[in-house]
């Protein structure tokens, strides 16, 4: 492993755990992407619209700024659209269902030791790591 591979992820993750502390410290709410997504978009999340779409648009000016100074990922989609598309509608429900995503219990409920955050992120890998080995060794994906 080169010392670059191992310096860009330490810096994203340090940058991740350092934005989500500073939202709760700064606006006494949690960073997770499907709540500020809700309320960005007027969907049923609660919170200051302004707020919300400021915090996703650093999100995805930080990727933009990312890929323009170090290098464009490759990004090559192998599944079939209507696959996508299942999957996408089952994440959406799964958000919903457990009342936030992946970055608001796994980043944020976890580092404040959340019960109901650790159970939800102890499901989501358990469940990707279930996936992962049926795709891969008992129906023969990729």
């Amino acid at each position: 492993m080169s010392t670059l591979s191992f310096i860009w992820p330490l810096t994203g993750g340090l940058l991740i755990g350092a934005s989500a502390g500073l939202f709760l410290l700064m606006h006494g709410r949690i960073a997770g992407i499907s709540g500020l997504m809700a309320s960005g978009l007027r969907l049923g999340g609660s919170g200051p619209r302004d707020l919300s779409l400021g915090f996703l648009g650093g999100l995805l000016g930080g990727a933009l700024l990312a890929g323009a100074l170090i290098r464009r990922p490759e990004v090559i989609v192998t599944s079939s659209l209507p696959l996508l598309i299942i999957g996408g509608l089952l994440v959406g429900f799964g958000t919903r269902w457990g009342s936030g995503c992946t970055s608001g219990h796994g980043v944020c409920g976890i580092a404040r030791l959340s019960p109901r955050s650790l159970a939800a992120t102890a499901l989501f890998m358990g469940t990707a790591a279930v996936t992962v080995f049926v795709t891969r060794h008992l129906i023969g994906g990729m």
